[in-house]
């Protein structure tokens, strides 16, 4: 049966292919910029009109199509291939606006697509129902099937290419891509019409259905209608899109003047003019909202502080008059610029007056941690300042207040200053952590750390030894060292009183030092008599970073001839933390010398794992305060649990201290800790009394020394 066309119908065919395709272009680039709801909203809108218009190419493309017969459409069918067309347009614009999107994204969409609108143009064909079957040129709706695939990568592209467009670019790339669509929908549609042949004599049997010139018009009409509101709609968004941005950029153009406008009167009013420092009222302002923020973290059970550094210059006053007010300016700036250089951003540095500065250290873990910014300071000022071709030295002296530690909120000015005092009436250039009674009885302080400073000629320190258990064997495997001062008037003064001291007054290396030297003199001493035993010692922050540590155990180890792996040092957690880079080096020279290395109160400070794996220690010691609560709480069961296995993936030997009872005992065993430490088995002692207990003088309940330790004992 011949056909033929009317090339007025094919020509609309055309026209809504294009409009259609220049409109789903706008579409897509409001899905891909839109979010959330609205970007569903748009996806939603996008699939119906991409679909209506490849559906109303086919349709009307197929009242184009003439026969000598009358031609009719059953509504069923042509309904199921609209909903093919939207479907697969829903399909494309999921796919396209992904972040993620790659290759076998794009292939699978494609074929699907195609495919779609394959079964749209089929299912439209099927729906004129003829006596005599349609016969199908198979070539050709190959070739067909290739062109809608074609078609539908061709579209996925130009909707990526185009999302990176913008300005006249991307209207020009919109008109031009609109055209490619669009021929490539009607090449396929009529290549399709080309496969379908009719036999003579045939009757459309549904030529009382969908049919005539004037559906036609209503499907052109409202296609046409529905693409041009949906094209005002793109360009309507596309517009409010730019005058909110504009807006936007507008509001952040005034905030950034008005902000550098505040900025610089608070500038001026919150600022030291001669060092650009904040000054006391900025300093106390940053003060109140640190302390508010400690209040807030620590109702977590956290326990955070921060600490208050008062540096005063010595010896400034001198400079000023003999060099004028010039150089003592100079002296000033030089000085804040260094003490800027020893704070983290998150800390403040203030200038209170005339050669009065204040630091303030946020998140600071504890004094010590404090004291080692100060050590810092120290030692930064006492470096020369160069002015002209003259080169002036300087000093200061340094009070140090932690809080919560050190008094209440209100006067923890008052009390760095205080302390600032006691450091300088000690001579300058060091530093004091403040007490109660700085103030009221600075002079019992001063006398006290005097008695200290001299403790050691008069043979007043000694080292007492506890017993560590093997948890495995239940036999005594080493000993810690353990300082103690007996005072010749105050008798036996605790060592959480003259430690602190001797670290606020920087007695605390000598001790240090003490302490190696007598370790090892022990340790030769019970060598001679068959007792080769282990002994563990306890090394400061100070120590650590003190040049020269290993060559000096070292020199002690060799005076002694004592063997480096019978001593065992053991650093603080928070302190191997601190100074991460400074506490490998020292690790690393102390494992070189064959020394043993222990992580001591490991729980309470801020480790960070990967860290800890670098550092060469063989053993993690659990603080005593998670032992304390191994009966009655689950979470201190949980942490020492999890140190435990966490200690032993890292290749560790375990320590539990402060093991008191039975029962702590028993939890600890059952957790595999290799080693226990504690009243349980002994309190400290002196050496002749350990050596008489590894004789045999001893309870029968007390643990006996291992066989290695005892090997030459007669």
């Amino acid at each position: 049966m011949a056909s033929s066309y009317s090339l007025v119908t094919v020509g609309f065919s055309i026209v809504i292919a294009v409009m259609a395709s220049y409109v789903t272009l706008g579409l897509a680039r409001r899905v891909h910029l839109a979010s959330g709801g609205i970007g569903r909203i748009w996806w939603l809108i996008g699939s119906m009109v991409m679909g209506t218009g490849i559906w109303a190419t086919h349709f009307i493309g197929m009242q184009a199509f003439q026969l000598p017969i009358l031609l009719g459409y059953r509504g069923a069918l042509t309904l199921i291939s609209w909903v093919a067309a939207v479907a697969a347009s829903a399909l494309a614009f999921g796919v396209t606006t992904k972040t993620e999107y790659r290759w076998p994204h794009f292939v699978t969409a494609s074929l699907a697509m195609g495919g779609g609108i394959c079964a749209m143009h089929y299912l439209g064909m099927l729906a004129i129902d003829m006596s005599i079957p349609i016969v199908w040129n198979w070539s050709f709706v190959a070739i067909s099937v290739v062109i809608a695939v074609l078609a539908s990568a061709t579209a996925l592209s130009l909707f990526r290419i185009m999302f990176s467009l913008s300005g006249k670019k991307l209207r020009l790339f919109q008109v031009l891509a609109a055209l490619v669509m669009g021929f490539a929908i009607c090449g396929m549609h009529y290549t399709g019409m080309s496969a379908a042949s009719f036999a003579s004599g045939a009757i459309c049997l549904s030529a009382e259905a969908l049919n005539g010139p004037e559906l036609t018009t209503i499907i052109v009409l409202t296609t046409a209608m529905l693409l041009i509101a949906a094209m005002f709609s793109t360009v309507l968004d596309a517009r409010l899109q730019s005058t909110a941005f504009k807006l936007n950029e507008s509001l952040k153009e005034s905030n950034s003047k008005l902000q550098l406008a505040n900025n610089e009167l608070r500038q001026r009013a919150f600022a030291d003019p001669l060092t650009n420092l904040p000054n006391r009222l900025l300093f106390e302002d940053r003060l109140i909202h640190a302390l508010l923020r400690l209040e807030r973290t620590n109702r977590s059970s956290v326990k955070d502080r921060l600490g208050i550094l008062f540096v005063d210059l010595d010896g400034f006053k001198p400079i000023n008059d003999s060099f004028g007010h010039a150089a003592g300016d100079e002296i000033l700036i030089g000085a804040a610029q260094r003490l800027l250089a020893q704070a983290r951003s998150s800390d403040t540095v203030a200038r209170v007056g005339g050669d009065e500065f204040l630091v303030l250290l946020e998140d600071a873990q504890d004094a010590a941690a404090c004291m080692a910014v100060a050590n810092r300071i120290l030692k930064s000022l006492s470096q020369p300042f160069q002015l002209g071709n003259k080169e002036l030295q300087i000093t200061c002296s340094i009070g140090i207040v932690v809080f919560p530690d050190h008094g209440d909120r209100d006067h923890l000015i008052a009390n760095a200053d205080a302390a600032m005092y006691v450091a300088k009436r000690n001579g300058g250039n060091s530093f004091a952590v403040f007490e109660p009674h700085m103030g009221s009885d600075a002079s019992e302080q001063l006398e006290l750390q005097s008695d200290l400073r001299n403790a050691i000629q008069r043979q007043q320190m000694s080292l007492h030894y506890q017993p560590k258990i093997d948890g495995e064997r239940g036999s005594i495997i080493g000993v810690e060292a353990l300082l103690r001062w007996t005072h010749p008037e105050r008798g036996m003064i605790a060592p959480d009183i003259f430690i602190p001291l001797a670290e606020r007054f920087g007695i605390i290396i000598n001790l240090g030092n003490w302490v190696i030297e007598e370790a090892c003199r022990q340790l030769a001493e019970w060598r001679g008599m068959g007792l080769q035993m282990r002994v563990a010692i306890n090394l400061s922050v100070h120590q650590l970073r003190e040049s020269g540590l290993a060559e000096r155990i070292t020199q002690t180890l060799q005076r002694h001839n004592v063997q480096a792996s019978q001593l065992l040092c053991e650093i603080t957690e928070s302190v191997a933390m601190e100074d991460t880079q400074a506490t490998q080096r020292t690790f690393e020279e102390l494992r070189d010398i064959g020394v043993y290395l222990s992580i001591d109160d490991f729980g309470t400070g801020y480790s960070s794992l990967n860290y800890l794996r670098q550092l060469p220690a063989q053993q993690l010691k659990i603080d005593r305060s998670f032992i304390r609560d191994l009966e009655t709480e689950e979470d201190a069961r949980a942490v020492v649990h999890a140190v435990v296995h966490l200690a032993h993936a890292l290749g560790l030997r375990v320590v539990a201290e402060g093991v008191e009872t039975a029962a702590q005992r028993d939890i600890l065993l059952n957790m595999h800790c290799d080693e226990l430490q504690g009243y349980f088995y002994a309190k400290p002692m002196p050496a002749d009394r350990l050596l008489a207990w590894a004789k045999g003088d001893k309870q029968d309940d007390q643990a006996d020394f291992s066989t290695s330790i005892l090997g030459g004992l007669s």
